[in-house]
């Protein structure tokens, strides 16, 4: 029997729901519609209510402040996938080869996932990331550069590729000096 938990990380993109099957990470949700609707839709999607545990996650937490306050590029956290199937996973896979601080149009990622051509199944799989954050779907924009809808909060996505440009700038210019 399976080990569900969950606990809230409040991050400055908002609320955050971190829902783990025993150590690993199944979901993490910016919870825009509010906890209890996080909460609810995890529970309907695994059949049961996670307990509470908000000790748990520790290390994720870590690692979210890390990135957040721009010293982490990569999360080392195990992904329990079993809420994604198909293609939707390999597009999702796909984008963690995205370096840190740079961009891939959703038709680069379907060459990446190999599947050439399939770029509206690449932004299908990006808005159901259940990993949002962690599996960089932020970093996967249009082809004409702009960066999309990011599950109806383009503000979010907005944050997250400024905050790592940012860092990117910064650790430049610190090379070049």
């Amino acid at each position: 029997m399976n080990t569900v938990t969950s606990t809230e990380y409040d991050s400055p993109v908002g609320p955050i729901l971190l829902t783990f099957v025993d150590e690993a990470l199944v979901r993490l949700d910016v919870a825009h519609d509010g906890m209890n609707l996080a909460r609810a839709d995890i529970a309907q999607r695994l059949g049961v209510m996670p307990d509470s545990d908000p000790e748990g996650a520790a290390a994720l937490r870590t690692q979210l402040d890390e990135y957040f306050d721009g010293a982490r590029r990569h999360f080392d956290v195990a992904l329990d996938w079993r809420l994604v199937q198909g293609f939707t996973r390999t597009a999702l896979q796909a984008t963690v080869d995205i370096p840190y601080g740079e961009m891939a149009s959703y038709g680069e990622v379907a060459i990446l996932a190999g599947a050439p051509g399939a770029a509206r199944a690449v932004g299908t799989a990006c808005a159901k990331s259940p990993f949002s954050i962690v599996v960089p779907v932020h970093r996967v924009v249009r082809a004409d550069g702009s960066i999309g809808e990011y599950g109806g909060h383009p503000e979010v996505k907005e944050y997250l590729l400024s905050l790592e440009n940012d860092v990117v700038l910064r650790e430049g210019l610190r090379g070049a000096g």
